[in-house]
């Protein structure tokens, strides 16, 4: 299958910044190839915010990382829980996606991998797999956070796509001392999965769920 064959993709980011962090590659190739994208992030992480920066940067600065990628302004869907407490409003989660998945079926559900440890990113996973149990469903890795992870699919991506990645990710200025967010990383993990594949960058993976019509 083509990755042009997803009409409509929803990316489940824990927090503002995962979902590029993971796939924000292939979130630019989707966009190119005129996929429908809608994010949705589920907490600006106030409380982490470095006391140099406002408390609701990060409000922006998604905004500002998805325009970059091609999201629109409208298909962002930002949520305001405590960070690092996601755990205690799964159920109201739960309840959010399937609102979403009423009103905008995907046919891809971008979100991170079921053996993701840190406890947002786990809470989003296994909600993202209860309210989208029908639906293609690719788990994004973001290595820090794996202690595995099943390379079983690879997005090849081109200059275009990794430039789109790193410009996006620039625009967290308040994240922007963490050493994931380093371009040389970036590009670093992109062309070591490149290898594992075949070509010059990619994205790996994981297959949770693959629905063949």
């Amino acid at each position: 299958m083509s990755l042009s064959s997803f009409k409509n993709v929803f990316i489940l980011s824990p927090h503002t910044d995962d979902g590029e962090l993971g796939a924000g590659g292939t979130i630019a190739k989707l966009n190119e190839l005129g996929a429908n994208i809608y994010y949705f992030a589920f907490t600006t992480a106030e409380k982490s915010i470095p006391p140099e920066f406002k408390k609701n940067i990060l409000k922006t600065e998604v905004i500002n990382a998805t325009k970059v990628l091609g999201i629109p302004k409208e298909n962002v869907c930002l949520y305001n829980y405590e960070v690092r407490k996601l755990n205690y409003v799964r159920q109201e989660i739960l309840e959010s996606l399937i609102n979403h998945r009423e009103k905008v079926y995907p046919d891809l559900v971008l979100m991170p991998t079921l053996n993701d440890i840190h406890q947002d990113h786990e809470t989003i996973s296994k909600e993202g797999l209860r309210a989208f149990k029908n639906t293609t469903i690719l788990g994004y890795e973001l290595i820090w956070n794996n202690l595995r992870f099943n390379t079983t699919s690879y997005v090849e991506l081109s200059e275009s796509n990794m430039k789109r990645k790193i410009n996006a990710l620039k625009e967290y200025k308040s994240q922007a001392k963490k050493n994931y967010f380093n371009p040389d990383f970036i590009r670093s993990l992109a062309k070591t999965r490149g290898i594992q594949f075949g070509t010059t960058y990619a994205e790996c993976f994981e297959v949770i769920r693959w629905r063949i019509k």
